[in-house]
């Protein structure tokens, strides 16, 4: 298969795991960071730009589900739990990797449109 063609495939359907799993954000977390993955990995085989940006946007994206799924584990936030609404602050880097991932994402398959990584027939 074409390198471009599958660079672009890639970036396609990590975008749009990202996109799914925004249907559902609490359970929707984990395919959110399954598409930064493939995201991150077409990035990675385009040589782009935003790289790192998007390796951040990644582990931003993880730690945010992680905290998420422990403080779930740990029976949420507010209410009867004794705890402050404001431990809910250590779950923001989910959303702002999922922000950053999805415009540096369709940044790099914008990219990986104009400027192709190799010559067109490839041996």
């Amino acid at each position: 298969m074409h390198r471009d063609l599958l660079i672009r495939i890639i970036l396609i359907f990590g975008l749009l795991l990202m996109l799914a799993g925004t249907l559902d954000p609490l359970e929707g977390s984990v395919v959110i960071v399954a598409g930064l993955v493939f995201v991150v990995v077409g990035a990675y085989l385009d040589h782009g730009n935003y790289r790192v940006l998007l390796y951040t946007s990644l582990a931003l994206a993880a730690a945010g589900t992680a905290a998420i799924f422990i403080l779930s584990a740990y029976g949420g936030v507010g209410g009867a739990t004794g705890r402050s609404m404001w431990w809910a602050m250590i779950c923001v880097p989910y959303p702002v990797g999922w922000l950053l991932g999805l415009v540096f994402g369709a940044k790099t398959l914008i990219h990986a449109f104009r400027h192709p990584v190799g010559p067109p027939y490839a041996a």
